[in-house]
């Protein structure tokens, strides 16, 4: 029973104004009884929910942990797929403490006893079920896995296994395995460096045009308007500045930045083409 807010309330709120000031201490007091009544109900408590820093610390060590099982699932990790994740942090800008927690929690990913279901729901848990947290997890383990130009089978179970313990089904991970296979492919083709360095010369052929569609999940006889949506849609789910505001750690908003770049210059070549505005 939730009858101390009231209490406290009212009797402060004596002292400071007088019958006044004990009614407006029992309404304010009543308030917070319900708010921690509401609480309760939920099974949500403040001490389980943790700081804002403890949980994108487990998010950024989580996500190399599951990184390197990916990894691992062809068998033995080879050097080039340590050069990989060496990338990934890289891309980051990882350096001193950052590095070497990301190195170690890529290490314990790689232990045959490594609990992949437990991390998941835990990162379930710490981004409180946000879509697009649980999304960009997802990406970024798909992005590690492609950094080589492809997915082997084996990796492409583990993150069927990976996405349906974050609630995504089978279509929507071979979704975003086609998105992330044309974006590696619009990058190798020039992407925004061809975009921004030598015009449309590069960017500007059949199969960069493609490429960009399909990064965009969007079939080549698109409207603009069915183009505006999915492009106003990814932008939304990768903008850097939400997903750190929702969770995201730091260390990886140089990632967020790199994808909404790809989701803009893809958008800029369609529209140049096709000639929409």
């Amino acid at each position: 029973m939730h009858i101390w807010g009231k209490i406290l309330g009212a009797f402060f709120g004596f002292l400071l104004g007088g019958p006044v000031g004990l009614a407006l201490g029992l309404l304010l007091g009543h308030r917070f009884d319900k708010a921690r009544r509401l609480v309760g109900q939920s099974g949500f408590t403040f001490q389980q929910a943790g700081s804002q820093a403890e949980r994108q610390a487990e998010f950024f060590h989580a996500a190399f942990a599951v990184m390197g099982h990916v990894a691992k699932a062809k068998g033995k990790v080879t050097r080039e797929e340590i050069q990989l994740a060496s990338a990934m942090m890289d891309r980051m800008s990882l350096h001193g403490d950052s590095r070497r927690e990301a190195q170690n929690a890529f290490r314990e990913g790689k232990d045959s006893d490594f609990p992949l279901r437990e991390t998941l729901r835990k990162i379930r848990r710490i981004t409180g079920g946000r879509h697009d947290l649980m999304q960009f997890f997802l990406e970024l383990q798909i992005s590690a896995a492609f950094a080589d130009g492809d997915v082997h089978p084996k990796e492409r179970e583990v993150l069927h296994a990976v996405a349906h313990s974050l609630g995504f089904s089978a279509e929507q991970l071979e979704q975003r395995l086609k998105m992330q296979e044309a974006a590696f492919n619009f990058q190798q083709g020039g992407g925004q460096q061809g975009y921004q360095q030598s015009g449309w010369q590069q960017a500007n052929s059949v199969n960069q045009l493609s490429h960009a569609y399909k990064l965009l999940g969007v079939e080549e006889d698109a409207s603009s308007q069915q183009l505006k949506r999915a492009y106003r849609k990814l932008m939304n789910e990768h903008h850097p500045d939400k997903l750190v505001a929702k969770g995201l750690p730091p260390e990886m908003m140089e990632m967020a930045k790199e994808k909404a770049q790809e989701i803009q210059a893809a958008y800029d070549l369609i529209k140049k083409v096709k000639g929409f505005k």
